[in-house]
């Protein structure tokens, strides 16, 4: 097992470290925590070393005697901040070395995690994503943050990932030695839907789905975080979940989508569907509401098929673009199965991801499952988690496929 030093920040989410350290000791490694001085002001000292079983200083001249950064470092086989602060991420991104931790970091030369944990909007500042990308730049890896309810009540991107994330992505690098999904995607061009469409039938009532947009908006972020340069499409997904620094598109129904989509595809490396686009849409919109009077008992919808963006997008693909499509479904594991090969096998895009959706399942603010298939119906393999999770694991296939289908000028 490896030996880990987990940095603690001065944020709120701090006690929420106390479980991850838990975590990486319950598994069998060794940890050293070293806390910022404000970082104090949440969790104490005593709480650090009575769970770690070593000193938590938070200065170079703490103690009796200088305590030895470099051998800290040196001995490191990764090192993770979390939280990190929009404060700390500045001071390592300036390469200042003001206290142990950014001593440290420093004298580093094995992979850092950092999880950023802030207020939405100095998430969102130019000046702390300016500073991520030169640190991403730097070989940093990245966790987060979540979309959620922060502390002051606020919700929008900040919140501390999850612990389990964190450590699953510590436990890949330091089995690899590599994190295969930086800079996977680094000069590439990746276009994601999310969200679901509405069909209208008067002015205030419309056919639709129960889709947030938040697989898809985590499948931007996942291919962010690869590097690639996003446009998400989004029909009806609330602006708190779009991910900063991505070309954002926004749609109303399935024809709009199919439009943008379409117009803009030829010039995308990847393109993802996720989107809950609707089948079918009224043949008819009225232009004044329908009263419960002139309808009476009963309302028939005469509805027409919509345009199938997917087999579109596979119809027209060029030579080295990977499309990437959804089947949502309904039933039994086996049923759910069943109909992601058929689909599959009938409209050929490079991968599919098949999932259950319904009764709790899938939609909204869950975890998710899938599987995904290549147009054969053959499997990579079922992936499961939040959905930031499930949508690195994914866009890590697709970024496979990219290299595989990549045209011979490109060789």
């Amino acid at each position: 097992m490896g030996s880990v030093v987990l940095g603690v920040t001065g944020s709120v989410a701090a006690f929420k470290a106390v479980e991850l350290l838990r975590t990486f000791t319950k598994n069998g490694h060794k940890v050293r925590v070293i806390p910022t001085e404000s970082s104090l002001e949440f969790v104490g000292k005593s709480t650090w070393e009575s769970l770690s079983g070593h000193s938590a200083d938070t200065g170079v001249f703490d103690g009796a005697q200088r305590i030895d950064h470099v051998a800290t470092a040196r001995d490191a086989k990764l090192i993770v901040i979390a939280p990190a602060t929009a404060d700390f991420l500045a001071r390592a991104r300036a390469g200042m070395a003001n206290d142990l931790l950014t001593s440290t970091v420093l004298a580093a030369d094995c992979p850092i995690i950092a999880a950023p944990a802030m207020h939405p909007t100095m998430w969102l500042n130019p000046a702390t994503q300016e500073n991520v990308d030169v640190l991403r730049k730097r070989g940093w890896h990245f966790v987060g943050p979540t979309q959620g309810v922060l502390a002051d009540g606020h919700q929008g991107w900040g919140r501390l990932a999850e612990t389990q994330e964190i450590f699953a992505r510590a436990t890949h690098i330091m089995q690899e030695g590599v994190d295969v999904s930086h800079d996977k995607l680094a000069g590439r061009k990746v276009l994601v839907t999310a969200g679901g469409t509405r069909e209208p039938w008067d002015p205030v009532r419309f056919v639709g789905n129960y889709s947030t947009g938040r697989q898809g908006c985590a499948l931007a972020q996942a291919s962010q975080m690869m590097g690639a340069q996003v446009t998400l499409v989004s029909a009806h997904v609330e602006d708190a979940l779009i991910p900063s620094g991505v070309t954002h598109r926004r749609v109303e129904t399935a024809q709009e989508m199919a439009n943008c989509v379409l117009s803009e595809a030829g010039d995308n490396d990847i393109i993802v569907m996720a989107a809950a686009v609707a089948d079918y849409r009224p043949v008819q919109r009225d232009d004044s509401k329908m009263s419960k009077e002139q309808t009476g008992e009963y309302v028939t919808l005469e509805m027409e098929r919509t345009t199938d963006i997917l087999s579109e997008l596979v119809a027209a693909r060029r030579s080295g673009q990977v499309i990437v499509g959804f089947a949502a479904h309904t039933g039994s594991p086996a049923e759910v199965r069943n109909a992601g090969v058929e689909k599959a096998r009938r409209k050929q895009p490079d991968l599919l991801a098949v999932n259950t959706v319904g009764s709790g399942l899938g939609f909204g603010d869950v975890e998710n499952s899938i599987e995904i298939l290549d147009a054969t119906g053959e499997s990579f393999g079922n992936f499961q988690g939040s959905k930031l999770m499930v949508s690195q694991a994914l866009m890590q296939v697709a970024a496979r496929c990219l290299e595989v289908s990549k045209p011979e000028e490109d060789l």
